[in-house]
């Protein structure tokens, strides 16, 4: 499975964007996509996920903040951030995890900035 990330760069506290990854490749169900981040000296953390039957995901330093959405025709998950921290600046990569069998599969990651 191969993941395209899109979307992030440099935005404002207090504005929003919105990330992309599409997926291609043998894609088997079920499955659950979705986004961790890792800022410059912490471990790798959960953003959101979304499972291929719906069930939803967030971390709780992103919960009330963020939506997940797929579209499983296009093998595409989208995650809508608003009201950015500079807390939230961070590399954003896109995971795939198949579970018959386990296959786990990452995106390059993209950054996100955001300036107070």
């Amino acid at each position: 499975v191969h993941l395209v990330e899109s979307g992030g760069g440099l935005v404002q506290a207090g504005g929003s964007l919105r990330l992309s990854c599409a997926a291609s490749g043998t894609i088997t169900i079920p499955y659950t996509m979705g986004w961790y981040r890792q800022a410059p000296g912490k471990e790798r953390e959960l953003v959101a996920t979304i499972s291929s039957t719906y069930i939803i995901n967030y971390g709780d330093s992103i919960k009330g903040r963020a939506a997940i959405s797929r579209d499983g025709t296009l093998n595409t998950v989208s995650l809508d951030v608003n009201s950015l921290k500079p807390e939230d600046t961070a590399v954003y990569y896109c995971n795939y995890l198949a579970y018959y069998p386990v296959r786990d599969y990452w995106g390059q990651g993209t950054q996100v900035t955001v300036s107070s």
